[in-house]
């Protein structure tokens, strides 16, 4: 029960180092942010970090790539249900080239591969330096 506790709390502590990561990152690309990027940023976090923790052994293209889908799916679904079903207008991506429905484009899903070294280095490291307390 406490080993389950303790994993609950670690995720809840890597999903806020995300959120707040995400929401730091977006105050200096657009000059704003909105509170639910909070929740995109944490979930896109944890699943960066599964992701270069699962596929270690691959090469850093791979973790990119892969990194990079799954931001971008965790976008569409965000972006589809805050924006298109919630009309909250948080992003709009229409005019960029190569997007869907406006909620997600080719540019981001490129500089989310790119955004993912750093994020799944932060990922790993803090949960290593966890496991040595």
């Amino acid at each position: 029960m406490k080993n389950r506790k303790n994993e609950v709390l670690k995720t809840l502590g890597l999903f806020t180092v995300g959120g707040l990561l995400y929401n730091g990152i977006e105050l200096l690309w657009r000059r704003r942010t909105h509170f639910s990027m909070f929740l995109v940023g944490g979930a896109s976090f944890l699943a960066i970090g599964r992701i270069y923790c699962r596929f270690y052994k691959r090469c850093l293209m791979v973790r990119c790539a892969i990194s990079a889908i799954a931001v971008t799916v965790i976008e569409f679904v965000s972006g589809c249900l805050l924006n298109r079903r919630l009309k909250l207008k948080v992003w709009n991506y229409q005019k960029q080239p190569f997007n869907i429905l406006g909620q997600v484009c080719l540019l981001y899903t490129v500089l989310w591969g790119f955004l993912s070294i750093p994020a799944g280095w932060l990922y790993r490291h803090l949960c290593s330096a966890e496991g040595q307390r």
